[in-house]
């Protein structure tokens, strides 16, 4: 369990770990494990909306740096997937050429541009995000986006034969696995829902829409799911969710 959780997070983040053995039973549980990688990333966000509060720092800047602590944590492999997917789907080609594009390492002009529209798309939902509360909702997306990131990772059928994906599902324990995730997805959906209601309730309902549209595009243009359109989801699922606190929190003011 232990080398599980350093895998997981030697894998997907950038915080410094014990070095590991590469090895598959190593491996067994750590898809089970990366929800806390979000966890990490919630704690700060809300560590730094605590410091921006206490010290009234401006809203932009609060803004810009919640958009960039994800990208430190994880060193941006989540984004890397997201210009991957969008390089392929923009080519409009055959379902095995789209898989042979995402394994390209260059990066194409589309990717360049839905990337940068992404991050201003985010950086001003969260320029509207200006509370303790509404702040720990969407601290809890980054666990509930990694929680059902890991779930289609195990129950989703796979594109690819191989990839470094199947690297995690092949020796994963899958029962264990889906219970550790479903586990840690239950509880950071009953957070969001206890700390503000609306907002949790309408960032679970764009968490759930954006996991039906991820399969719905997955099976239907790829034929299952890999490793990079594991990281579109978690994308588009962590800008779903902010946008469905900002636009509950406005329905909010305006109906009360």
């Amino acid at each position: 369990m232990i080398k599980s959780l350093l895998s997981a997070f030697l894998m997907y983040s950038r915080i410094p770990m014990i070095q590991v053995e590469w090895k598959e039973e190593n491996r067994r549980y750590a898809l089970g494990w990366f929800p806390l990688i979000g966890a990490v990333i919630g704690g700060v966000l809300l560590a730094w909306r605590l410091f921006c509060t206490y010290f009234s720092v401006s809203q932009f800047l609060f803004a810009a740096v919640a958009v960039i602590i994800p990208v430190l944590v994880t060193g941006g492999i989540h984004i890397d997937g997201f210009c991957d997917v969008t390089d392929a789907r923009s080519s409009y080609a055959e379902r095995e050429k789209r898989l042979e594009i995402m394994s390209d390492p260059h990066i194409g002009s589309f990717a360049v541009i839905r990337v940068c529209l992404y991050l201003i798309l985010q950086t001003a939902l969260f320029s509207q995000i200006d509370d303790v509360r509404s702040t720990a909702v969407v601290s809890c997306g980054y666990i509930l986006s990694r929680s059902l990131s890991g779930l289609s990772a195990v129950t989703f059928r796979c594109a690819k034969k191989d990839g470094t994906l199947q690297d995690f599902v092949r020796p994963s324990y899958r029962s264990v696995t889906i219970a550790m995730i479903t586990v840690f997805g239950a509880s950071a959906s009953l957070l969001m829902l206890f700390i503000n209601t609306i907002q949790g309730l309408a960032s679970f309902a764009a968490a759930l829409v954006s996991f039906w549209y991820y399969r719905k595009t997955a099976y239907k243009e790829f034929g299952g799911t890999t490793g990079d359109l594991c990281g579109w989801f978690l994308q588009i699922c962590e800008l779903s969710v902010p946008a469905a606190a900002v636009f509950a929190g406005i329905m909010m003011e305006v109906l009360l």
